[in-house]
């Protein structure tokens, strides 16, 4: 694989008080090449004291890593309302010496090391004065932020930055959809070209590609949080995921691009997964979360080589809700079992065209091979979306003795049929006597849905085996209902873990960690 690069990441540190900052230092440290201090996180008295020069100057000596000083104001993302005067006052006492003169002395210029964060509004009507005081204080950064989505005007808004004495730009916009993605990186190539430093973000769910990726396509950083709960932006991952999972220092310009494809994915395992299954087969790749509202649009300006806006050696993508169908107009090529599924979860880049494939069928039912024989089983699948197709199909092709039950009874009947199998009603449905009872809905996915389950406990009576696609949580509210009615019961990792296996597998051509995958995605499970 290739060598670590070592990618500089910054945490930001948002605290009220100056007491709690050594132990927020020292939680950063062991991830962090630089910290970025929220000075208005500060409560108005903290800040206050720390503007007097002798305690900023202990402030900065004492400091593990380089300090980034942030004062933003609420507009730009602060946490707090800052007019105009108010940030020039600020940085005003700031950029003074310990001696409280307005002259740096040279004992005092080792704060070269640290940086001052100042937004484009403010280093456009700042004196010059105050400007060359903090110019021989700090490395200036110019920052924009845009938290409703990415303005026309970006490359005007860059130019204005480079007018400035900066050394280093920043420029942080929304991302609402995936391609709001795109105008960040053709600025990072248009900057690096240039020569000039410059950070560049796409906040939100949908931009996370880009904190990633960034510092391989010449970001001069890349923020990362304390924790998930400390994030200071929207779409903030963590300083540990973005070096252990995303393994960042490893990410350069030969780097094969894999993700996800789906709405939600934040809460996904796989990246857990394929990211450790990489790290252990020492494959130069990396598997990104891409939140994503309309397909078609990311299939034609993101994937498809003969159309894409973006230059990355993108070799394949996971599919899923809801978007396994979506794809399929935008494939070059289609497996068979995918197509008479209709449904797609895997996408795999050769040379100029995209190739679909279904791995979730064959998946679906290697949890079951060593509990009952496939073959003449009489089986029930709860549900009649993509995940039911999916299974259906196998079952088929195994020779098991099928039946739908969905809400819809419609639906149910119309699946049921292109799979030769027989539907019937959900609603006063008893599975007494079926050998294996299936659900292929959401219903007990973490979250919003988690306590709900498709049929209660009296109606899986009877049943031998209960098998639950749902994976996150481990144990769903279905599994309890089954075991409580003397089922034998199996959750969906394994499912998870065998379709990742055999995306690997397409992308790479080698043979999947297996238990390296199980064991990433059980962890992750963990911490949830």
């Amino acid at each position: 694989m290739n060598s670590a690069r070592h990618a500089r990441l910054c945490v930001p540190i948002c605290v009220r008080r100056r007491s709690e900052l050594k132990e927020a230092f020292e939680r950063a440290a062991p991830l962090a090449d630089l910290v970025e201090l929220r000075l208005d996180c500060l409560e108005p008295s903290e800040l206050d004291a720390l503007s007097h020069p002798r305690e900023l100057d202990a402030l900065l000596r004492q400091s593990p890593r380089p300090l980034i000083l942030t004062l933003r104001p609420s507009e730009q993302g602060g946490a707090r309302s800052l007019d105009l005067d108010e940030r020039a006052q600020l940085w005003t006492r700031l950029c003074q010496s310990a001696s409280g003169t307005e002259e740096t002395t040279a004992e005092e210029e080792t704060t070269q090391d640290h940086f001052a964060d100042l937004e484009l509004d403010l280093l456009e009507t700042l004196k010059q004065e105050t400007l060359a005081r903090l110019a021989r204080r700090f490395v200036l950064i110019c920052s924009h932020h845009d938290f409703k989505g990415v303005p026309p005007s970006l490359d005007e808004i860059y130019e204005r930055m480079t007018k400035t004495p900066a050394r280093i730009f920043k420029i942080a916009v929304l991302a609402n959809v995936v391609a709001d993605s795109l105008p960040i990186f053709r600025l990072l190539e248009r900057a690096r070209a240039e020569r000039r430093e410059l950070i560049a973000v796409a906040m939100g769910e949908a931009g996370i590609p880009t904190r990633i990726l960034a510092p391989s396509r010449g970001a001069y950083l890349t923020y990362g949080s304390l924790d998930a709960t400390q994030a200071t932006a929207p779409g903030q991952l963590s300083a540990a995921q973005l070096r252990r999972i995303y393994r960042i220092d490893f990410i350069d310009e030969q780097t094969l691009i894999t993700g996800l494809v789906g709405s939600p994915v934040a809460h996904s395992l796989s990246p857990h997964m394929h990211n450790a299954a990489f790290a252990a087969c020492d494959v130069n790749a990396v598997y990104l979360p891409f939140e994503v509202r309309d397909a078609g649009d990311l299939m034609r300006r993101m994937v498809h080589p003969r159309t894409r806006e973006l230059s990355w050696r993108l070799r394949g993508l996971s599919v899923t809700a809801p978007h396994k169908s979506a794809v399929i107009p935008h494939l070059d090529w289609i497996e068979a079992s995918a197509r008479e599924i209709g449904a797609v979860n895997t996408l795999v880049v050769e040379g100029d065209a995209v190739r679909g494939y279904n791995t979730d069928a064959a998946a679906a039912l290697a949890p079951l091979e060593k509990l009952l024989t496939i073959g003449g089983a009489r089986v029930a699948v709860l549900g009649a979306g993509g995940a039911a197709r999916a299974l259906l199909w196998a079952l088929r092709e195994r020779g098991a003795h099928a039946t739908v039950f969905a809400r819809d009874e419609a639906r149910a009947r119309s699946t049921a049929r292109d799979f030769d199998a027989q539907s019937a009603s959900l609603a006063a449905a008893s599975f007494d006597g079926f050998d294996l009872v299936v659900n292929a809905t959401p219903l007990g996915t973490r979250g919003r849905h988690e306590n709900e389950t498709p049929v209660s406990g009296v109606q899986l009576k009877g049943a031998r085996l209960a098998y639950d696609l749902v994976y996150n949580p481990s144990e769903t509210r279905f599994l309890r209902e089954a075991r409580a009615a003397g089922c034998a019961t199996a959750g969906g990792l394994s499912m998870l873990v065998a379709q990742a296996a055999a995306q690997f597998k397409l992308w790479t051509g080698t043979d999947a960690p297996l238990e390296t995958m199980r064991e990433a995605a059980e962890a992750a499970m963990s911490e949830l």
